[in-house]
């Protein structure tokens, strides 16, 4: 039997409801030339362009299991007329989740040598920071002041947040562009360089002095070398401390949470656990379950997981027995953070891969998953199932809390079955049903729990037969009866 306590459905420390933050970045590209001065929204005022690329960014609270609609008013000093039969110009949003990542850095940097861009002067250089996205593009993140008549500019030392410089990745790229500004609006460009959070973390040394590059002067001149350089002159990193920084204190999980830990009776989490657990372990001979969580981040450093072992240990995730299992639940939650998405094909593909190795009849596999219903990797967990549906495994899920489980009835695929990119589950391996359902109003746990473990076991012999015939695999021969020692064995001819 494998385990999911997921503990990464709800923080109550940082939403009341399960969600995360998303960033909005509007662009404008192709608008038709009226002469006007463009104002969007609530983002900065850009003169004189077609192009709009707004630093300006818009953050809010996507909410996994709502649909939520955007609608972008554009508004400008006179009415914007359009010209018939043609179009005016495309907006382009792009939105990405946000890292709960509370770090900002504070920068300086300076020039040197950089490309004279003005005939009647040097250049009025500053600098654009871009973001890297998951699929390629960039993403404006931050512009610099324009420093005025000069090669060697030292501009002024800002602040921003790495969750707007690189979403909290260290790694991912940061690309820098160097500007001469133009009153027009036509800034010629000087040339670029890339970097990483990372690489800018090691502070002034001679690994942050970067050779700005202009490709097409590259392409056309052999002797080219650069058009100047820029230096990070310093590097302080600050942590933002919120008012819930004073006030948390001890446990982490607020009696508001489903994983609440009270002193008095046990949680929905565990009292589904136990009620499960505690039948279904009888049909495993060692007793010895794995258990897995989803949804946290994990000391020291904070990584997000959504495959990682309740009692510490990933070499051995094996408790012993459902109370092994219980105190291993009890004791994350004191070491882990809880934290979104939620995503269950992780731990599907988890117990798949234990499943595919073992096709003989031999063993079977049964993944208990509770979770409150929130779900973020929808089409992946129903192409796991898919996967997963031709191996010797089902897959029970409890669904806690009072939150509606349209998804979880979707993938227990009693009505219709489940289904991924064209291709239907070979046969039905998930059975759910809410937790909800078999609270006792009289107080009776024992009773409603033994309805709900009842309910909660009644496909698993109908699966477990139809993997069994459908492969012709017959039942072992049973073991000879137990004789005492030092009793003759009788034999029947």
């Amino acid at each position: 039997m494998q385990d999911m306590a997921s503990i990464g459905d709800f923080d109550p420390l940082n939403a009341t409801i399960p969600a995360t933050k998303v960033e909005i970045t509007v662009s404008c590209s192709s608008w038709k030339s009226l002469g006007l001065f463009n104002y969007f929204g609530r983002t900065e005022v850009i003169d004189n362009t077609l192009n709009p690329d707004f630093v300006g960014k818009f953050i809010l609270d996507y909410f996994f299991e709502e649909r939520q609609n955007l609608r972008f008013d554009f508004r400008l000093e006179k009415s914007l007329g359009g010209i018939p039969g043609k179009k005016c110009g495309t907006i382009i949003v792009k939105a990405e989740e946000l890292n709960n990542c509370r770090e900002s850095v504070m920068m300086q940097f300076c020039g040197n040598k950089l490309d004279k861009k003005d005939f009647f002067g040097k250049s009025d250089p500053f600098l654009v920071f871009y973001r890297s996205n998951e699929d390629g593009t960039f993403t404006i993140c931050h512009k610099t002041e324009v420093v005025k008549n000069t090669l060697n500019p030292v501009w002024q030392a800002f602040k921003i947040p790495v969750r707007a410089l690189c979403n909290g990745d260290y790694d991912r790229t940061i690309k820098i562009e160097v500007y001469d500004w133009d009153r027009d609006g036509s800034h010629d460009f000087i040339g670029e360089f890339s970097t990483s959070y990372r690489e800018l973390s090691r502070g002034q040394s001679q690994f942050n002095v970067y050779e700005v590059v202009n490709p097409k002067k590259k392409g056309k001149k052999k002797k080219y070398l650069n058009s100047g350089t820029v230096t990070l002159l310093s590097f302080l990193v600050d942590i933002e401390v919120t008012f819930l920084d004073y006030i948390k204190g001890g446990d982490g999980v607020m009696p508001t949470s489903l994983h609440y830990m009270s002193p008095y009776q046990l949680n929905t989490y565990a009292m589904a656990l136990k009620a499960v657990g505690e039948i279904i372990q009888d049909y495993d001979s060692d007793k010895m379950f794995p258990a897995l969580g989803f949804g946290a981040k994990l000391p020291p450093d904070g990584r997000v997981s959504h495959e990682f072992a309740l009692n510490g240990n990933p070499q051995n995730p094996y408790c012993a027995g459902i109370d092994g299992v219980m105190e291993a639940y009890y004791q994350s939650l004191k070491s882990v953070q809880l934290y979104g998405p939620t995503n269950f094909s992780p731990v599907i593909n988890h117990v798949a891969r234990y499943a595919a190795s073992v096709k003989d009849g031999s063993q079977y596999f049964v993944l208990l998953i509770i979770t409150d219903g929130v779900i973020s990797d929808m089409a992946q967990t129903k192409e796991s199932i898919v996967n997963a549906s031709c191996l010797p495994m089902s897959i029970i899920i409890v669904g806690v809390g009072p939150a509606e489980f349209d998804a979880m009835i979707e993938l227990d695929g009693d009505e219709v079955r489940i289904s991924s990119r064209g291709r239907y589950a070979e046969r039905d391996i998930v059975q759910f049903v809410p937790f909800r359902d078999y609270i006792d109003r009289t107080g009776n746990h024992i009773l409603s729990m033994a309805r709900l473990a009842k309910d909660v076991l009644a496909e698993i012999p109908d699966q477990f037969l139809s993997y069994m015939r459908t492969r012709g695999i017959k039942p072992s021969p049973a073991p000879p009866p137990y004789t005492p020692p030092g009793q003759p064995i009788q034999t029947q001819i």
